[in-house]
């Protein structure tokens, strides 16, 4: 078995151990109820608080809140995803800058970025907890945020698996399906990679697959194979490949986005990037974006921005004095300052 399999089936053994000790499976489930209800209070109250302020300081009408969702088991190759979330807020309040967005906008000041913690997918997955309920927590989490007007979240992964939780919950939340700019090497829409129907390269033949999106956007596309772009037609997905990318700039950089649907919801995967700019991450694939060509396309984009991710940043491959932490640390604090408002 690979070191990947054996780290996402951890739980799932965790529990077969349980049962074959003839340990009452009402006594687990009682025991991973109340694990997962004091992980969902603390981010219920958390937002209540956060939510409370905003709405007493007044005149905020969208404002990011963090959440972090360190979940690594789900990726194919290596794990270090799981361990961001601490590593891009540390880099987001890094002495070495400023506070202040390329907007202008002061991410002090709570109404342009707040944070809700974290949801604690180790310790929810060492009570055995199985993939198809940690995700219902994910998607719960996120429908917690979002309660609290004017709270949009602003979701830290992990890998990409955690994507389809999240489009789900805005989705369900909102109402109805959005539009989707995703920026990635990869178009992440295996039918189940590796058997994996979580797997970080099939989130979004999930969400297409749950009707959570009417259009799909992906950008900066270039290690793809037959299976991704026969899915991509399937699900009438728009790829934009990098070898056309020159081609495809202006349209990129002036999109826009969400009319007629229920918004729009962003997702970078930070190996989007040419790993010049990004190397901290666990699949390196060169002829990237530059960080510039992605803030262009998010500056640009015209659109009600419901929700985001940044995903994929792997700690334990930023060897370059945390340079990637501070890149994804920018992307966070870019999309704060054009979602809130």
């Amino acid at each position: 078995m690979s070191g990947t399999a054996m780290v996402r089936s951890r739980g799932i053994h965790y529990l077969q151990q349980l049962k074959a000790a003839n340990i009452p499976l009402d006594l687990i489930e009682k025991g991973q109820n109340r694990v997962i209800d004091a992980s969902l209070t603390l981010i219920r109250e958390r937002a209540k608080l956060k939510g409370e302020l905003l709405r007493a300081l007044g005149g905020v009408v969208a404002s990011p809140s963090l959440l972090g969702v360190p979940l690594g088991h789900n990726s194919s190759f290596l794990q270090g995803p799981a361990f961001a979330p601490p590593r891009i807020r540390e880099a987001i309040w890094c002495g070495s800058t400023n506070s202040t967005t390329e907007e202008g906008k002061e991410l002090k000041d709570p109404r342009v970025l707040t944070d809700v913690g974290d949801v604690p997918v180790q310790e929810i997955r060492d009570c055995g907890v199985d993939d198809d309920r940690l995700m219902k927590v994910i998607s719960e989490s996120v429908s917690l945020v979002m309660e609290q007007d004017p709270l949009r979240p602003l979701v830290l992964g992990g890998d990409h698996s955690i994507s389809f939780p999240v489009v789900r919950a805005v989705s369900e939340k909102l109402g109805g399906p959005v539009d989707i700019l995703h920026l990635d090497a990869h178009p992440d829409i295996y039918d189940a990679f590796e058997g994996n129907k979580y797997s970080h390269a099939s989130s979004f033949a999930r969400i297409m697959e749950g009707g959570y999106a009417r259009r799909l956007l992906q950008v900066g596309i270039r290690s793809i194979n037959k299976e991704g772009r026969e899915q991509g037609k399937r699900f009438g997905v728009e790829q934009y490949e990098m070898r056309t990318f020159s081609r495809d700039r202006h349209f990129l950089e002036n999109l826009k986005l969400g009319e007629g649907v229920k918004g729009v919801y962003i997702s970078v995967d930070v190996d989007c990037l040419d790993p010049a700019f990004a190397p901290g991450v666990s699949h390196i694939e060169p002829g990237g974006l530059s960080f510039r060509d992605v803030l262009n396309i998010l500056h640009n984009l015209q659109g009600n921005i419901v929700a985001a991710d940044v995903v994929e940043f792997n700690p334990q491959r930023d060897t370059v004095d945390g340079m990637t932490a501070m890149v994804a640390a920018k992307l966070v604090r870019e999309l704060a300052a054009k979602m809130s408002k």
